[in-house]
Parts: C-alpha cells; structure tokens; sequence
C-alpha cells in the first residue's frame, strides 16, 4: 500500500471561485421557497461539493485565510437573517431542509476546515446580538432534531464570543427580576455540557467565558459546587465531562485572583474523579482529569522567564544568570508534590491520548519549577524506560505491555528536552535509551507493537537538535546519525522513516555535527523514504556509498530487517542487501554472506527465510557480476550453506516460505560440479528440496521450485527426470498437477531436449476434451495454457530442430480451445481463468513465430493463417462478453496483437487481422485500454465489429452471451447498443459483403436452428430477438416479403414443442417472442394461434408470467382491435390455480 505516489498537495487556494460560485447559490436560498424532493437532492449535492472542496485543503487550511473575511461574513449575515425571519414566523420546528440547517452545516464547514478560534473572529459581536441569540436558543431547546447540533455548535460560538464584550448583562434583565439574563446563558450552557458532539464543546467555551466576566464571578462558586455535585452523584459520562471541560478552560483563562480560590474544590473533584473507577474507565474523563490537574499545578507556579530553561545553552551574561537565580527563589507549593504524583501514573496510560496530555502536562510544571525540582522530575521520567527492561538482554524479550510505558516515557522526554529542561550531564542516559526507543519493535501475534514508541523517540531527537547547542550533542553526533539513517531507510512504517528523516534534518540545519549530512539528506529527504521501496531500493544504496554508514546499513539489514515478522519486509531487505554489497561485493558480499550463514542455525523459521532470501541475491549477484569467474567459489560456498538447515525444516508443509526460499537459493547458486558430483555435493538433498517443492500444494513454492528446476535444466539434461514428474504427477492430486503444467513451460528446451516430445503430448492431452487423461482441475489447465508459448519462446530461435509442423498446429490449436472453456463451480465462472490464459497464450505464440518467421522453413505450416484468424475471432468474442475482466485481457491482448510486426515473410498480409483498421479507430486510438472493461464504453463501439464479415458469428455469439447475462452493468448497455444499432442497418443491402437486418436476422435464426437442444444458445437468440422487438427494431423489416419469412421461422421455433421444454428459462423466452410477434401485423394470426400453448401450460408460473406478459403489451401496444375485453379476462382470471386451456381458447377467439 506504501508503493502508491505520493499525494499532491495544493500550494494555492485554487478552488475559490467554484467555492464562491457554490456558497451564492446555497445562501440565494430562502425559508419561504417552494422544493420538491429533487430540490432537496440538488441542494445536498451542492453542501456536499462544499465539503469535498474544503477536505482537499484540511491539511493546508492556511491557504484560505487570505479570503475568510470575504467568506465567512456573508455566510453570518445570511443565517443571522434566517434567524430574524424565523423567530418572526413563530414557527416551533426546524426541518431538516430548511435554510437554518443548510446555512449552519456551511458555516461549520469552515470551522471545521480552519478552527473556531480563526472563524469566530468574523461573527457579528454587537450588544444587541445578544438578545437575539439567547431568545434564539431559548426557543431552539425544545425543538427536535439531531440535524441541528451544528446550528446549536455555532450559537454557542457567537454567544461565547459576545461574552467577551464588557458590558453589563444586567440591562437585558428585565424589570422582574435581576439576573435574568446571565441565568438564561448559564441555563443554555449547562444544557450543552450533557450533549455528546461538539455542543458540549461550545457550551464549555461559552461557560467558561460567562464566568470570567466581573459581574458572574459570584456564580463561579455556585457552578463549582454543581459540577462536583455532577461527577459524584449522577455518574453521568457526557455531563461529568462537559463539567470537568468547563473547569478545565477556566482554568487555562480566566484571571487568577478569580480562579485561584476555588482550586481546592477543583483538587477535591480531580481525586474523586481518580477514585470513581466507572468514569476512569473512559479515556476522555483521564485526559480532562490531567489536564485539569496540571493546569491547577501552574496556576500555583510563577511563570520562567523562557531564556533561563535552556539546559543546554551557555548563559550570555552575568545578569541573566542572577536572573535566574531569582527566578529559583521561590518555595514550591505542597499541592504541587501530589498534583505531580497524579499525573505521573498518566504517562503509562494505555491510551496515548491520556500519555500525550500527562508528557505534556510534567514537561510544562517542570519548566515553572526550580532546576532542582525539574531535575528530580527528568530522572524519574528517565527510571520508566527501566520498569520493563530489568533482567533482559535485548529489547526482543521485552514484554509487548512496555509499549505504552515507553511511549508515554518518551512524549514526556520530548517535551522535556523541547524546553531544555534535560541537564547536561543527563544527556547521555536520555540519548542511550532513545537508541533503543526507536528501535523498538516487538512481535505480538501475527503482528508488532511499538511504531508509537519509535515515532516518540524520533520526536525526542528533534527535540534535542532544537533545544541544545551542538557542543552539548557532539559527543553524540555519530550514534544518533547512524541509527536515524538506518530507521530512515529500513523501517517498516512510512510515518516512522519520515519522522527520522526529518529529525536528520533537523540536526543537519542547527548542529551540523552529522558527517555527510546535506547529501545524505538529499537521498533520504521527507518525500523518498515516503514509499518504501524507494527506501530499501534507492536511498539506502546510495547512503551505504558512504564508508560512514555503511556498516550501520548492514548491520540493520543482518540483524533486524532480514529477521523481521513481515515478510515484505524481508523480501525488500535482501534485495536491499545486494544493492549495498555491490557497492563492494568482493568484499562485503563474502562478510555479508558469513553472517548471514549463523542465521540458518537459529530455531525460528523467519530467521532461517530471511537469511535464505539475502543468500539467495547475493548468489545471483555474484553469478551477475562483471567478474562472476572470480566470485564463483563464493556463490558455490553459498550453496553449500543450504546444508546447514535441517531437511525436515525444509520438507515441512507447514514451512512454505522456508522450502520456497531454499528453492530460489537452489536456483541462483547450483552449479554444473555440483550437480556432477551427486550424492557427495556439498548438499545432498538439493534434489529432495526441489521435489517437495513441487509436490507442495502452495502455488508459490511450487514457482519456486520450478525455478529452480528450470536453472538444472540448463545445466544438464533431465529427459529421465520430466518422465518421472510426468508419470507420478499426471495422476496425482490437483496440486501435482497444477505443478507439473507449471514445470513443463519453463525447462530450458533450447539447452537440452528434457524429454520435450513426451512434455507436448503431456499438455496436449491435459486439455483436450476427449482425452480420458485431460486434467479436470482448472488451474492445472490454466497452467497447460501459459506452459504452452513459454515452450514456443524457449525454442524459438530453432524451432524447425525441435517441434514439426504438426506439433505446432495442435499446441495453437488448444491455445484456440481454451477459449471454450467454461467450466462452472462453487467458485463462479472458473473456465474464465482458463479463457484468460489462452488469450494471452495465443497472443505470445503468434507473436513470436512473427519474429522468428524468417528462420522458418514455412511460417504458414507452422501457423496456418486460417487457424489464426479463427484465434483472432475467438479474442474479439470474449472481448465483448459478459465478465469485466475477461474483456479487459482480450482488449490487452487484441491491443499487442495489432502492435505487434507482420512476419517477415512473402504474402504476410495474410496473417493480418481483418478490420484492424477499424479495430485502431474504435478502440486503439491511444495506448489506453481499461475502457474494455467498462460496458457502457464498449459496447456502442463493439457493435459496430459486426461489420467485419469474417469475424461477425463469432462477434455475434458474444455479444448474444452479454444480452442474456443476468449483470445489468453489462446486459443493459450491449442491448441498447444492439438496439441502436439495428436501427442504422438497411432491410437488404446490395453489396454482398455488407451487413442488413434481412440477414443478421436470418443468420441469428439459423444459429438457433441448428443448436436447438442448447438451452445455452437458443435462449440468448431469443432473449436478444425480445429485445429488438421491445424497441421496435425490426419493424422494418416487418414490411418485407423475405424479412417476414424469416421471423415466421422465428415465430415457428418459439412456438412450437414448447409443451414438451422442462426449461423454464427457455419457455419463459418462447413466450415473450410469440407475444411479442403479436405487433407484427403480418404474423399477427399466426402469433394469436400459438398463445395456448402458454396461456395453457402445465407450468403455473408459465401461464401467470405469460398472462401478465400479453396484458401489459395490449396495454402498451395497438393492435387495432378492441381488447377490454381480453384484458379483463386476463385480470380476472387465477392462472396459478386453473389449468387455463377453456380460457386461452376464449382470448384466441376474441383476439381472432
């Protein structure tokens, strides 16, 4: 998923004026507007294009602040309007389409996308806005509906915001009593807290406002109480935290000779919350209870000056020293000590939402604290990272419970080294762990934990380059630019290697202690390591051109990447590996190779794989290289380390990966001495691994092992042993057989013969139908077909030496018989794979006899051209059936056809696909070919392939398979572009060669004809002659004197022995064409006669469908005769339940 490219991000507000154009049409709405449902439709697709345009620009939302003002205020305005508009009409209700909804969900649009605290600024904030949102809200209370939550959102907003103006509520009171209005805003609050969305948000801003004004400060105490009294006696989750929200806002802003008093009672409520195991249960009420904790602490603390925290940087002066000294003297609050001690416990929360507020919360109470204070916090903090790592040896034995402990751990170190609260002489305690920290991976399951730990670690080292001088981090410099280059490249997380990178950067631009640090952050930038094979592939070789990183690199590879759980993971990092090592493969690939050699003795099978898969490139690379004579005793001591693995690891069926791995290794490091010395090779089991593998049942051990097959037989002759396989493999199970159609393709046959006569008689027979030794698993067949042109490439070069004529012509000939497979099983359409496999097949084969026709004694022999244009015919017919993908790889593959050279011979026009011009013209005219698949893009162009007279039966039977599928995706289109179609063509053509209705007409009734014991070809013909009769597409051919005999044949083979059909499907489609006849008036009488047949079936759902059917076409049709009262018979009549034959003989008569 990593591997896709990267997303484009905008660098400009480039949707503004279709935004603009969008907002003018939705605030151009009224209440008063008369809409209908289709209205409705139109103005949510308007809001939702709104919401598409703003999630484009939520990463980036700054862009939109040069054009908010111009935005947002006529978006105000408007819902101010519609509120005035409402509260006049007196209405007690807010539809889900009124303007009031509409106008607040576009409103929240840009809250959403830029944060209230930025949009609320351009909110009317006038005096007398305040009545009219409280009357507002105190009538929106009872006013039901979920849809309004972002119509109360922004009330709540706005009243906040006009909290702010100093003004006197008491003059809105009215003359009964004082108070009035403040206890409606505070009623209007409290109701919010209760809610679950962001009303509870707003209220708690709007409260949290209202009580830091001078005249309610004497409600404050009041509220204080009632939110205690909410958290203990109701228990209630949305109101305990809409109170503890409340409390803790205040707290961040209302002026301390106003809050201060009530800390205690504030205190009281964090350890009751603490105590209450019901509401610690929930995440959000930890974080609000640390939150609020911390934000007590530093209402208790002075505030630092912020110069006087950085640990690591020199003082510059004689007077900021005294600063601060002075800044230290001051005594600490007892309240601080337990405050610390309750959020302490936070930073191993489990939930990183709760450890983020608690780091955050320490680091922010340590910067208002005296250095020694702040001291003793960062040693406790720095003693987490021990609690699970007593008695270990590496952090693989660590316990995968650690995760939460050292991410909380390491978020607090960071925002502790962000403030340069870490001592110097801590620097290299906090360093060392953070080495571990972000290589902390540990295997859970089938899975790891541990990327939030590394990501927190990453955000430590950025956070030392930011807040530290260099000399502090020198000592440091070369462990930390290693290990960040090495996360940068090798880690498995995207988000994980970005955040290295960037820290490397960071470090690069303030210290500049990194050696190499600008280039090597040109090849592992933020946007390179993005995708990981980049990573693996591209930067890490090029980084490991550096000696100094080099061994880091490696190191990584050998010791974790090859033996991580993912398998990708390793796959990428063996190939990884070769790329590092052939930047001296002399050298580091022998090293690499030893190291490599004491993973095979390890227990765990993910070890013994990974160090099988790097084995297995370095072998290849050291059989690929310049000098590869030189590097050959290496690549043949590579071989013989496959000895050290035990067999029965490699023979386990349960060890896939492992004998799949062997295999590839057999593959890249055989070599002819060792197959020479037999049973003394250095591996005397290597032929014992290559036969499990091919008789495993997994697909990818069985390639594997074919592979490696194919790589011994280019080395020696192995006839004896493919006669072997062939005999023990024939007869074995599906999966057996499977793997020997696999193997016989890939035999180096241009080497030496292996038998190749017996291997073509082996594929031959395997899918041929008539053969009592065809193969009836379908991916065995599957694998016949791709088989068979690999054995055409392999020999091409001298083809006349190794196949004859005639075996040429019966391989291309099941090529050309694989299209008709259709085999069905539970799995659906299975035949379709088959199907598939030809179409590539036959492409592949022809292609390379083209290209090789001129070493040919007769191309013509070897490829007849009536035989290939059949096989062209046979692409085009699947490209216009009925499955999606099946018409993709016959669209792909009639494209390489096209593509592909005429064979350099005399007369090769005649291996030249008929109509190919045509072909490039609709559907070729650029290197695209994806529109196969999509049926409403194909089909009103495939109906025109009808015209290529050498093709169109073929043409025609797959598009008649597409109109009888059940699919409407595909059946709807290719009907109405045969409709369509139809409808262009003349009754009678002229030219001999040119397409009419009489004959398209005549050829589809022939077809019927001479296949009418195929359900499967008479049903298609008569489902498409319904659909042209429907639409009227033969009336035409209606006023012809032939084109009328020719549908009299119709209406023969659709009436007749219908009593004598079992199918019904078939019978159902007779009936709808004899009925459909009826509009013929030239077959009219004829079609009356044979309604009986139907309206009388001994099938009751015959009868009722054929009822229903001629009912509705009297209805929709004119006959020019008066049927009220055939209509009413067949309304009246209970077809399910009579046996109808007294009752069709009287419609006969009166339709007579």
């Amino acid at each position: 998923m990593e591997d896709l490219s990267e997303k484009q991000l905008p660098n400009r507000f480039e949707k503004h004026d279709q935004l603009v154009g969008l907002q003018e049409t939705i605030l151009s709405w009224k209440q008063g507007d008369v809409i209908d449902d289709s209205v409705n439709q139109q103005r949510s697709r308007d809001l939702q294009n709104v919401e598409f345009i703003f999630q484009q620009y939520q990463e980036q939302a700054w862009l939109l602040d040069p054009y908010l003002e111009g935005l947002v205020t006529p978006v105000v305005c408007r819902l101010k309007e519609e509120i005035s508009i409402w509260m006049e009409s007196g209405s007690t209700e807010v539809p889900y389409h009124s303007t009031l909804t509409y106008f607040s969900s576009l409103l929240y649009q840009y809250i959403k996308c830029r944060g209230h605290k930025m949009i609320v600024r351009f909110f009317p904030h006038e005096v007398g806005d305040l009545t009219v949102v409280v009357d507002f809200m105190q009538r929106l209370e009872p006013v039901p509906g979920s849809w309004l939550w972002s119509l109360r959102y922004t009330m709540l907003l706005w009243l906040s915001l006009i909290c702010m103006l100093p003004f006197d509520l008491a003059q809105f009171d009215e003359e009964s009593g004082s108070g009035t209005t403040a206890s409606l805003i505070e009623e209007i609050g409290k109701r919010g807290l209760g809610q679950s969305g962001l009303e509870r948000d707003g209220a708690s801003l709007l409260l949290s406002r209202l009580y830091a004004r001078k005249d309610c400060l004497d409600r404050l105490e009041d509220f204080v109480s009632w939110a205690g009294r909410t958290i203990i006696e109701e228990h209630a989750f949305f109101s305990s935290i809409g109170a503890m929200q409340t409390l803790t806002e205040m707290m961040k802003t209302s002026p301390a000779d106003v809050i201060v008093p009530h800390i205690p009672k504030v205190l009281d409520i964090c350890r009751v919350v603490e105590a209450d195991s019901t509401l610690m249960s929930n995440a959000v009420v930890r974080k609000l209870r640390v939150k609020l904790a911390s934000r007590v602490g530093l209402r208790l603390l002075p505030l630092q000056p912020l110069f006087a925290r950085r640990r690591g940087k020199a003082l510059t002066s004689a007077q900021e020293e005294a600063a601060v000294v002075a800044s230290d003297d001051f005594d600490v609050p007892e309240d601080i000590e337990g405050i610390l001690e309750d959020i302490f416990p936070a930073i191993q929360d489990r939930d990183t939402v709760v450890r983020w507020s608690a780091a955050k919360a320490v680091a922010r109470i340590a910067e208002r604290l005296p250095f020694e204070f702040s001291e003793q916090i960062v040693n406790n903090v720095l003693s987490l990272f021990e609690i699970h790592s007593a008695d270990i040896e590496s952090l693989d034995q660590m316990s995968a419970t650690a995760e939460s402990t050292w991410q909380g751990a390491c978020l607090t170190s960071a925002e502790i080294a962000r403030r340069g609260l870490v001592p110097n002489q801590e620097l290299p305690t906090l360093v060392d762990w953070m080495l571990k920290a972000i290589s902390f991976d540990i295997r859970k399951g089938a899975h790891s934990v541990g990327s939030s730990v590394r990501d927190a670690a990453s955000y430590v080292l950025w956070s030392l380059a930011r807040a530290y001088e260099p000399e502090a981090l020198s000592p440091f410099s070369e462990a930390l630019s290693r290990k960040l280059v090495t996360v940068s490249c090798f880690d498995r997380e995207v988000h994980i290697r970005r955040a290295a990178s960037a820290t490397f950067q960071e470090h690069v631009g303030r210290t500049s202690l990194f050696a190499d640090g600008i280039d090597i952050l040109r090849k592992t930038d933020f946007f390179v390591v993005g995708v990981r094979r980049n990573a693996y592939m591209t930067s890490a070789p090029q980084v490991a051109e550096h000696d100094f990183y080099r061994p880091a690199l490696l190191d990584q590879l050998l010791s974790v990447t090859l033996r991580h759980w993912d398998v990708s993971v390793r796959e990428l990092g063996a190939q990884s590996l070769r790329h590092i090592c052939e930047v001296d493969l002399p050298k580091l690939g022998p090293e690499c190779a030893v190291r490599l050699r004491t993973l095979l003795n390890r227990a765990d099978t993910t070890d013994i794989h990974g160090a099988l898969l790097a084995l297995t490139e370095l072998a290849t690379a050291f059989r690929d290289a310049a000098n590869s004579e030189s590097l050959e005793p290496h690549r043949r001591e590579i071989f013989s380390f496959l000895a050290d693995i035990p067999v029965e690891i490699v023979q386990s069926t349960r060890n896939e990966l492992v004998t799949a791995a062997a295999c590839m290794l057999i593959a890249a490091s055989i070599s002819r001495a060792e197959i020479d010395m037999d049973m003394q090779s250095s591996v005397p089991h290597w032929r014992k691994v290559i036969d499990s593998g091919l008789k495993h049942r997994n697909s990818t051990v069985q390639e594997a092992a074919a592979t490696a097959m194919s790589r011994v037989s280019a080395l020696v002759d192995c006839s004896i042993i493919v006669r072997r396989f062939i005999n023990d493999f024939r007869a074995g199970s599906p999966s057996m057989q499977q793997s020997l159609a696999r193997l016989l393709g890939v035999l180096d046959y241009s080497a030496y013969p292996h038998a190749l006569r017996d291997a073509i008689t082996c594929l031959l027979e395997s899918v041929d139908k008539t053969s009592r030794l065809r193969m009836s698993n379908v991916e065995a067949r599957c694998n016949c077909m791709t088989s068979i042109p690999q054995i055409i490439a392999n020999v091409a070069s001298s083809l006349p030496s190794h196949i004859t004529p005639e075996q040429s012509n019966a391989l291309f000939n099941a090529l050309i018989s694989g299209l008709d497979d259709y085999t069905v099983d539970e799995r659906g359409d299975v035949g379709s794979w088959v199907r598939m496999a030809s179409l590539q097949g036959i492409v592949t084969y022809a292609s390379t006899l083209f290209e090789h026709a001129s070493s040919l004694p007769d191309l013509a022999a070897y490829l007849p051209p009536d035989r290939f244009h059949i096989a062209a015919a046979g692409i085009l017919k699947q490209g216009v059936e009925r499955l999606d993908n099946v018409r993709q790889s016959a669209g792909e593959c009639m494209g390489r056809l096209l593509r592909a050279p005429l064979p350099s011979v005399q007369g090769s026009d005649r291996w030249r696909v008929h109509g190919d011009s045509l072909l490039r013209e609709l559907f070729f005219t650029d290197a695209d070919t994806s529109g196969w698949q999509d049926s409403s893009w194909l089909f009103p162009r495939a109906v025109r392939l009808l015209e290529i007279r050498e093709y169109w039966s073929s043409i025609l039977s797959g598009l008649l398979l597409s109109v009888s599928s059940r699919t409407d995706s595909t059946q709807r289109p290719v009907s109405a572009s045969l409709v369509n179609y139809v409808r262009g063509l003349p009754v009678s053509s002229a030219d001999e060669g040119a397409l009419d209705a009489r004959s398209l007409v005549a050829s589809l009734i022939a077809h019927a004809r001479t296949n009418l014991a195929s359900n499967n070809v008479v049903v298609p013909v008569l489902q498409l002659f319904n659909v042209l009769l429907e639409a009227d597409a033969l009336d035409a051919l209606a006023e012809d004197d032939a084109g009328v005999e020719t549908l009299t044949s119709l209406l023969n083979i659709a009436s007749r022995g219908v009593d004598k059909l079992k199918n019904v499907q078939r019978i159902l489609a007779c009936m709808r064409t004899t009925i459909n006849l009826l509009v013929i008036p030239r077959l009219y009488d004829s079609a009356v006669t044979r309604l009986p047949g139907f309206l009388a079936h001994a099938f009751p759902k015959v009868r009722a469908d054929a009822a229903e059917y001629l009912y509705l076409l009297l209805q929709s049709r004119d006959l020019d005769r008066d049927t009220d009262e055939v209509e009413e018979l067949l309304l009246e009549t209970e077809w399910l339940a009579v046996d109808g034959k007294d009752i069709a003989a009287e419609i006969v008569s009166k339709l007579a």
